[in-house]
């Protein structure tokens, strides 16, 4: 359920998914803080509620969070029919999805997110996960949503940082998968980079529309829905090598979106559709990349979990609003285009 008073909207069949349920409620003290009187009158038909806390960021998404909460909700009476809510971004949801995924062999879960990027992503198609050291995402599950409740409201209290790390998600949907909400997105532009709600808020039901359609002809990621990972491939490295520390996720997806134009120009993409990527792009600012060495990138990318016997696998795009999965780049091109990249971001900063 998506849109301008969505919770509202849910409150009558919600309370009866939960009736007679524990519930327990998973979020970051901060988020709790400004957002968690919005579960009240969503939770108070469950019989008990149990509140759990997790740090904010990456730093929740490991198995030693996820195996503190499997003991407290143990320890609180937990069954397989509890509930479990995740309130937050997209971290919280990745984590709480895997949790109810693999405790007692599975309990329904909902996700509430309150950030732009976990709205229109990260919520969405039951993706599961923690990291491990060796890389992002390495451990998780598909396990999908009972609900998923994307009110813009708490989008009103983001920094315009986390505004703009969303809106390169939205960029990702539509160059991948929507030329029609990629064209939306070069026309607004301007008003959603500042972060006002009402634009933002049109945006939200339209890209999770998209992003549904993807998931829902390709539910277990075998085919179409890959294409959805435009970006990841070098983002969840930079991200891995740099210790989590200088990008939010979708800055470095907007560096992997970045190099997988470059890479897409090897193989003949055509310049206008490079320009225009690359134009929408600059409207949403990013931090400069961290001083990584092309070597610990290279082993990241290695690791990643899209990768298969033959070596990583690259999205890299076609035409606006169409990609595809390349998994014979031959090593030596892409060390070659990423010590490109690196200089030449090296030099403008």
């Amino acid at each position: 359920m998506a849109g301008q008073g969505a919770l509202a909207a849910a409150r009558a069949e919600f309370a009866e998914w939960l009736r007679g349920h524990r519930v327990f409620t998973l979020s970051s003290a901060e988020v709790r803080a400004l957002h968690g009187g919005c579960l009240g009158p969503l939770v108070d038909s469950a019989f008990d509620r149990v509140d759990l806390e997790v740090p904010d960021g990456e730093a929740a998404k490991s198995l030693r969070q996820a195996e503190r909460l499997w003991e407290e909700m143990a320890s609180a009476g937990g069954t397989r029919d509890s509930r479990l809510i995740s309130l937050g971004g997209g971290t919280v949801g990745d984590l709480g999805g895997f949790v109810a995924s693999a405790f007692l062999r599975g309990i329904e879960y909902a996700q509430v997110p309150t950030t732009l990027l976990a709205q229109v992503d990260a919520s969405i198609g039951g993706k599961t996960g923690v990291d491990l050291e060796a890389g992002k995402n390495l451990v998780g599950t598909l396990h999908h949503p009972r609900w998923v409740i994307a009110d813009p409201m708490p989008l009103k209290t983001l920094p315009v940082r986390q505004v703009r790390a969303g809106l390169i998600e939205v960029v990702k949907i539509a160059l991948a998968c929507d030329c029609g909400l990629f064209e939306a997105l070069e026309r607004s532009s301007d008003r959603l980079d500042g972060g006002a709600p009402g634009p933002i808020a049109e945006l939200v039901p339209r890209a999770i529309e998209v992003k549904i359609g993807v998931v829902e002809e390709d539910v277990e990621e075998r085919g179409h829905r890959r294409l959805l990972n435009l970006g990841h491939t070098l983002g969840h490295a930079l991200e891995a090598a740099d210790g989590y520390r200088t990008l939010l996720h979708g800055e470095a997806v907007g560096w992997g979106l970045r190099f997988a134009l470059q890479l897409a120009l090897v193989r003949g993409l055509d310049d206008d559709v490079h320009r225009r990527a690359l134009a929408l792009l600059a409207r949403f600012p990013v931090p400069p990349l961290p001083p990584l060495s092309i070597d610990t990138v290279l082993e990241f990318i290695g690791r990643d979990k899209k990768a298969r016997e033959e070596g990583p696998v690259w999205v890299l795009p076609l035409e606006i609003g169409a990609a595809e999965i390349v998994s014979d780049l031959p090593a030596d091109v892409v060390r070659h285009e990423l010590e490109r990249f690196f200089a030449a971001e090296s030099e403008k900063s």
